[in-house]
């Protein structure tokens, strides 16, 4: 998972140790909790004197002390998958199908089948601490005159599959929402009292899915529980009594005395799993301050500007965007070291590093969400035209210095890659004044199918005023000419220069691609089409609504802590920056933050961008990720309106494009 040196200090000395101290407070948390359920699974309400007797008695018994190491041994396993599997950006699947693929995963399969036995070890504990009649797999009965055998105890067995089949759950539903997907918050807090407050949450969440699992438990042993029943029973040479009722029936599922025990068996594990991650979680996302300066030249590699210059761990770079924000914020002379210039030479390399690796995120989110706007818009559903007006934006926006030099719809790159066999229209019977007929079934695509590609339907709609060989002089002695789908120059095509006819580039005529291609080509789109019309296939390639833009954002925490590093810096150095090193770099960073923006907003336009997601039913599931859009967008308009507010009228002499100078006029009149 890390490289050596990377964990020669960082694993060693922070996140290995900080998920050993949450690992010791899980079981720290165990006999208090191990002691509750005691208590609860042997309650009596008329017997209240011999109820605290059989507790005490339980608890200080051999058994319950073995079963107690068993429990330590389950959480050290489970502290080590959340080490193991833990991440600070969510797996978003964007389909039905994505989401198989990923409960399929053989890591995946590994960490169910883990946890599935597990769920059995915790089961057997609570039978063996409840005692009675769920204490042990089988019991001697009197089947026939041939003297006592061994029957199998069904209450047993029921008990230790409802723990295997709660610890599956628990690692599917981990998996589906996105359990190990560690969030860090707004408000740093103190670890108890995070705990505290979370404590109630992480109770309720635990009887809730308890009581989830047990219903979906039942319902499968009704219809499947002769199956193991009778595994078991021709593996241990078990017998079945036939005096005795079997459970996978109405009346057998009915026992409210075996239902309060699954229940409380069932609250009882996921409680102690879910108070590990819990601590897992409160210890891993706790701040960490790096020196911004080393104090040895060995220990340069663990200072603030390399952790995040760097190619880091993820969670090791959160921390570093983290404390960025926290010292830019509330740390006037680490703010200092930041504004300082090297000694010797008098460069203010400290700076320029921050500044560098906060701005190529934003530049990389900002191609992000224009390549994602691009293809939806290139989807059909956009005319050329769009292509000049935004050649004209990013004209005038082509002066920023910030890496990203526009915004701007390209040319789909889809149509200069598809093979012009495909569309290529028969030579056969064409005479001076048309076109030549298309190809005929079964070689021609359906258009109306989901799955045929974009750039097929805009290549083969019918030529318009702004199709490069349209004219609009009706001449029946011109030809009119149709897209040359040959050429292979998109330079060519971008810059308006007439494209290359197929007489004059014979090398372009022994590049055509084979019959083989072409067969291969053509039965590809029979098979999408084949496929498109089948409503399985179709419900399981179609893409979930807003998963899409959850994904582009599911690391933008990130973004949102260089948003606010790189403002609040700026707006301290109007008082503090002595060197100026920052009013150098201002125009790029203002660029960078209105560009940023401008791709935001026209995100926000999308189907689905906009739309709140609502609250998870699964509580323990972590859906910050789902609204980290919203603050992102906040965080954008926030840290441009305090440079604005800081500077004021200044801003005026920054050099930036005219586009940019009138998005900033609206920030300094309070206007966006």
């Amino acid at each position: 998972m890390f490289s050596a040196d990377q964990r020669c200090w960082f694993v060693r000395k922070v996140i290995f140790w900080r998920a050993v101290a949450s690992i010791a407070w899980s079981v720290l948390l165990l006999p208090p909790t191990t002691a509750l359920y005691v208590v609860l699974s042997r309650f009596s309400l008329f017997h209240p004197l011999q109820w605290l007797t059989e507790c005490l008695t339980v608890l200080t018994s051999a058994s319950a002390i073995f079963s107690f190491i068993l429990l330590c041994g389950v959480v050290l396993l489970v502290g080590f998958f959340n080490l193991e599997y833990y991440s600070v950006v969510p797996s978003i699947a964007c389909s039905k199908i994505a989401l198989l693929g990923h409960v399929l995963h053989p890591r995946q399969f590994f960490h169910s089948l883990v946890h599935c036995i597990m769920g059995v070890v915790v089961a057997w504990c609570c039978a063996v601490t409840i005692g009675g009649r769920y204490q042990a797999l089988g019991y001697p009965c009197m089947k026939d005159e041939s003297g006592p055998q061994m029957c199998l105890n069904e209450n047993h067995l029921v008990l230790l599959l409802a723990g295997a089949f709660v610890g599956y759950s628990h690692s599917l539903l981990g998996l589906v929402h996105n359990m190990n997907y560690i969030s860090f918050h707004t408000v740093q807090q103190y670890k108890y009292l995070c705990f505290k407050g979370t404590l109630p949450l992480v109770m309720r969440a635990s009887a809730v899915q308890a009581l989830y699992s047990l219903r979906n438990f039942l319902a499968l042993y009704f219809f499947m529980g002769y199956v193991p029943r009778a595994w078991v029973c021709r593996t241990l040479d078990l017998q079945v009594d036939s005096s005795v009722y079997s459970l996978d029936c109405v009346s057998g599922l009915l026992d409210l005395s075996l239902l309060y025990q699954l229940w409380i068996s069932a609250s009882f594990l996921l409680f102690t799993w879910y108070i590990t991650v819990l601590l897992f979680r409160i210890f891993v996302t706790e701040a960490y301050s790096f020196p911004v300066q080393p104090t040895f030249q060995e220990d340069a590699h663990q200072c603030l500007p390399e952790v995040i210059t760097g190619k880091q761990p993820t969670i090791l770079k959160f921390l570093a965007l983290q404390d960025l924000a926290r010292l830019s914020n509330h740390c006037p002379s680490r703010r200092q070291e930041v504004f300082s210039l090297s000694q010797p030479g008098g460069h203010p390399l400290t700076w320029t590093a921050v500044n560098r690796e906060c701005l190529s995120l934003l530049s990389d989110l900002t191609e992000r969400l224009v390549s994602h706007h691009d293809n939806v818009a290139s989807n059909g559903r956009t005319k050329l035209q769009s292509i000049g007006s935004d050649k004209k934006t990013s004209s005038e926006s082509s002066g920023s210095s910030v890496g990203l030099e526009d915004i701007r719809t390209p040319w789909p790159s889809t149509v200069l890659r598809t093979p012009g066999s495909v569309f290529l229209r028969s030579s056969v019977g064409a005479g001076p004044g048309g076109l030549g007929t298309p190809l005929t079934a079964p070689f021609t695509p359906d258009l109306d199918s989901p799955f045929t590609s974009p750039a097929l339907r805009l290549l083969t709609a019918p030529p318009g005023p702004l199709s490069p060989g349209y004219s609009s002089i009706q001449s029946p002695h011109i030809m009119r000419r149709g897209p040359k789908l040959w050429s292979a120059s998109p330079d060519s095509q971008l810059n308006g220069s007439p494209p290359a006819s197929p007489a004059s580039s014979p090398a372009q005529l022994e590049r055509k691609p084979s019959f083989l291609v072409t067969f291969l080509q053509n039965r590809k789109y029979q098979v999408k089409q084949f496929l498109a019309k089948r409503v399985v296939i179709m419900y399981l390639f179609y893409k979930l609504p807003e998963a899409s833009s959850q994904a582009l954002f599911a690391d933008s925490q990130a973004h949102i802590w260089a948003l606010e590093g790189l403002s609040h810096l700026v707006a301290a150095s109007y008082s503090e920056d002595q060197y100026g090193v920052v009013q150098t770099t201002l125009p790029s960073i203002l660029s960078a933050m209105l560009m940023l923006q401008e791709a935001v907003d026209r995100h926000f336009k999308l189907p689905h961008a906009s739309s709140k997601p609502g609250r998870s039913s699964f509580s323990m599931g972590d859906s910050s990720y789902k609204t980290l859009r919203f603050a992102l967008r906040a965080t954008l308009k926030t840290s441009i309106y305090r440079i604005t507010a800081t500077f004021g009228e200044h801003l005026n002499a920054v050099q930036m494009s005219s586009e940019h100078r009138k998005r900033l006029q609206n920030f300094l009149e309070y206007k966006e």
